[in-house]
């Protein structure tokens, strides 16, 4: 049976980026690798929206994160955290293990930090130096509105954090526009790579903040991938073959082009949602994202056991809930390598199964759902 992917990280890859991880290794200190970070890098500034070198880490997207937090704060120093599920709290377990002080401003699972919770806890706490965020909280389906968290960071001494690994490139996030002063992401989510590297941009601002604390991480200093970054090279051996690799995604979201990439995603996740009412399902978050679609699991239903089912007999992996909320939720991702009819695939798949354990559903439906929503 032909496995079919549609997990929120890692996500299928094109064809022709699995073939160039299957060629030789080259020497990662050669005039033709640093070309390639070279190109690399100008496309990952295009993806991200910045005119700021963007720096490559091999390392997960957490690992980007750490480097983030231990370049940029200093132990004891006050950080506002936003947080709406597992990722928002990966971001105050790396802040506790550096020492900073967290202010935790925190919402159930499904429901969504807002710019006013945001206002309040900076007028609250005129002394924070950082603010932590998520653009995409992929454990329930919640998209952040960065734009306006950047605005009200802007305004202050604080330079704004953002975990974008499974946001960035399914969603729009304009960088610079936005005042966003570091960005992480990771290459297994929209970018359409195996895992095996983190990016991250900084900001003038965060460079400034970042200067003035001392190193605590030898392989996870940003100050070590920016200088080097001014040779195109990397202060460590990098992983090679996954750059080469990811140049060529990247090329094909070139080619695409950015805003007709969020658009894409934007329109296949609002059918993807327009199905899953027509099926009498609900969603679980309160402002879905576009990289995932988030959906409760019915009254009666063994969620987690449907999901084995639905990988078994069709070959279509959705990704459980995590933790507390493995076999309540479902996770239907439809970023990076992915496109309508690929995603029409799985709802019809979804809908089979849910007639198979009875749960109340008229065949085609959400597939007639879906259609509409991308025909309009």
């Amino acid at each position: 049976m032909k496995p079919r992917l549609f997990t929120p990280g890692p996500t299928p890859v094109p064809e022709e980026t699995l073939l160039e991880l299957a060629k030789p290794v080259t020497y990662h200190r050669s005039a033709e690798s640093k070309a390639i970070l070279a190109e690399m890098t100008e496309d990952l500034k295009y993806v991200f929206q910045t005119a700021n070198p963007v720096l490559t880490l091999t390392a997960s997207g957490t690992g980007g994160m750490d480097a983030a937090i231990n370049t940029a704060i200093a132990p004891g120093e006050k950080v506002i955290l936003l947080t709406a599920g597992r990722w928002g709290e990966r971001w105050k377990n790396i802040l506790k293990v550096y020492g900073a002080n967290a202010v935790v401003v925190e919402v159930p699972y499904g429901q969504v930090v807002t710019p006013a919770m945001l206002e309040t806890a900076l007028a609250a706490n005129p002394d924070a130096v950082a603010v932590c965020a998520t653009l995409s909280e992929t454990s329930t389906g919640v998209g952040h509105d960065l734009e306006a968290f950047g605005k009200l960071v802007a305004k202050t001494n604080a330079i704004l954090i953002v975990d974008g690994i499974s946001g960035l490139g399914a969603m729009e996030c304009r960088v610079d526009a936005w005042h966003l002063d570091i960005v992480v992401t990771g290459s297994q989510k929209a970018l359409m790579l195996p895992p095996g590297l983190a990016f991250v941009s900084v900001s003038d601002k965060a460079w400034k903040k970042i200067e003035a604390v001392a190193p605590r991480s030898f392989y996870l200093d940003l100050r070590r991938y920016k200088k080097a970054i001014l040779e195109s090279d990397t202060p460590f051996t990098p992983a090679n073959t996954l750059i080469k690799a990811q140049r060529l995604s990247l090329k094909r979201i070139r080619a695409e082009g950015i805003e007709n990439l969020w658009a894409r995603h934007a329109k296949m996740a609002a059918a993807c949602r327009a199905a899953v009412a027509a099926m009498g399902l609900e969603l679980f978050p309160v402002r879905p994202n576009s990289g995932l679609t988030v959906i409760k699991v019915p009254a009666g239903v063994d969620g987690s056991a449907v999901l084995k089912k639905m990988e078994k007999t069709h070959g279509y992996k959705l990704a459980d809930g995590q933790d507390a909320m493995k076999g309540t939720i479902w996770r239907l991702s439809h970023m990076g390598y992915t496109d309508a009819f690929d995603v029409l695939g799985a709802v019809a798949a979804l809908e089979l199964i849910l007639l198979e354990v009875g749960f109340p559903v008229t065949p085609g439906v959400g597939v007639t759902a879906f259609q509409k929503a991308m025909a309009a």
